[in-house]
């Protein structure tokens, strides 16, 4: 899943970042209001994770620029300001969460998964299709009960999968939700982790679940 950061305080930005990535996320950063609200309008974000204090834009009105333009993402307010009335003022603007800095990178981390799991209407937050089960929580990937090991980026590919299961998703599609901003969507790189991801997942096991939709991109569904 895709994260975008906007946090001027570089040391802040690079913790949150480097913690999130190590849960297999990929992360944008923006240190400004402008460029943050700008890039939450391009790409479609799982989740945004903003400031209040910000160059260029306050974060608040960053916010309610964003739920204007109809932007739907979920969004978690980071801020130094614990009065009631500031986190009353967010959560009206549109946010979906608060915390408040400073703060256990743990519960920042839960909390982004609570959103994720708001977000995709599972309350458990185990994706499974057919015998293939993910569990965000502890990162474990089991088919027909046997562990999987992946790497951090087939194993956000595959969480992308199970999260529109039985949906067409195309290259620019999961590029856009997989790779961060600096990827060169010109390299034939998703169709190899597809590779990669099939070898682990189909190779060994029936049905396939990772099917190619000639044309468009590819799907995740158990054959019915």
């Amino acid at each position: 899943m895709r994260i975008l950061i906007v946090e001027d305080e570089p040391k802040v930005a690079s913790f949150i970042r480097r913690a999130l990535e190590e849960e297999n996320y990929a992360v944008d950063v923006s240190p400004d209001g402008n460029q943050g609200f700008d890039l939450a309008r391009e790409v479609n974000y799982d989740l945004i994770i903003l400031d209040l204090m910000l160059p260029g834009q306050p974060g608040l009105g960053v916010l309610k620029a964003l739920r204007t333009a109809k932007v739907k993402s979920p969004v978690l307010i980071l801020t130094a300001r614990s009065e009631v009335d500031q986190r009353v003022k967010g959560l009206d603007a549109g946010a979906d969460d608060y915390l408040t800095k400073p703060f256990a990178i743990e519960e920042l981390l839960a909390r982004t998964r609570a959103l994720l799991r708001r977000a995709g209407g599972d309350p458990t937050g185990v994706l499974q299709v057919d015998d293939l089960v993910l569990n965000p929580v502890t990162h474990e990937v089991t088919r027909g009960g046997r562990r999987l090991e992946l790497t951090a980026k087939e194993y956000a590919l595959l969480e992308y999968f199970l999260r529109n299961a039985g949906r067409v998703l195309t290259r620019s599609m999961i590029s856009e939700h997989v790779w961060d901003i600096d990827f060169d969507t010109f390299t034939n790189v998703i169709d190899v982790y597809i590779r990669y991801l099939r070898n682990k997942i189909d190779r060994e096991h029936e049905p396939s679940l990772i099917h190619t939709v000639r044309g468009s991109g590819y799907m995740l569904k158990a054959n019915t």
